[in-house]
């Protein structure tokens, strides 16, 4: 029989440091609607917003703010909302991939199984992907809110430490004691 003590310990969910990117030439603080659903959404779960900003779709920008995000040893988990289609400008991917340790496969195929219950055969040009690096999980999805709210029904599970079988909070605890 299990004691009080161990009943609660797996009741409650451990708390991540959670930074939100918003990728975007047009929108701004006002308007981020995707970044600021992102915001409420892990904060209702109980996990702690680290930070939130908003740049252009320029590699070097969004690689700039992402690096500087994996390098603290506090942040255990980066959302990146937008740059993900196939227009001009969109280069999330080519930013974020290359930093990459170890590609989350699932996340992209598992993404646009549940877009396409929304939007139909539209979600083929997401191009929305997921990995680690340096113990940080990164989850890079389109930058429509109902694309955001779609991500976040499968992110939310995986960084939810009751979640069984598996989530990614065992790999990002291992982070926290390292430091």
């Amino acid at each position: 029989m299990k004691n009080n003590s161990t009943i609660g310990a797996e009741l409650t969910a451990e708390s991540l440091k959670i930074c939100v990117l918003t990728v975007s030439d047009s929108r701004n603080e006002s308007t981020d609607t995707s970044g600021h659903y992102l915001q409420e959404a892990l904060v209702a779960e109980g996990h702690q917003l680290a930070d939130k900003q908003i740049v252009k779709d320029d590699i070097y920008q969004i690689r700039a703010v992402v690096s500087a995000w994996i390098a603290d040893a506090d942040v255990q988990c980066i959302l990146v909302t937008g740059g993900t289609g196939f227009s001009g400008r969109d280069s999330t991917p080519e930013a974020i991939s290359v930093l990459f340790d170890k590609q989350v496969e699932g996340f992209g195929e598992l993404f646009r199984a549940q877009s396409y219950l929304n939007i139909g055969s539209s979600t083929i040009q997401s191009r929305a992907l997921a990995g680690l690096a340096n113990n940080t999980v990164i989850f890079c999805m389109p930058g429509s809110t109902g694309a955001c709210k779609d991500a976040w029904a499968i992110i939310r599970e995986q960084l939810d430490s009751r979640h069984k079988p598996c989530n990614f909070v065992g790999v990002l605890s291992h982070r926290k004691a390292l430091v």
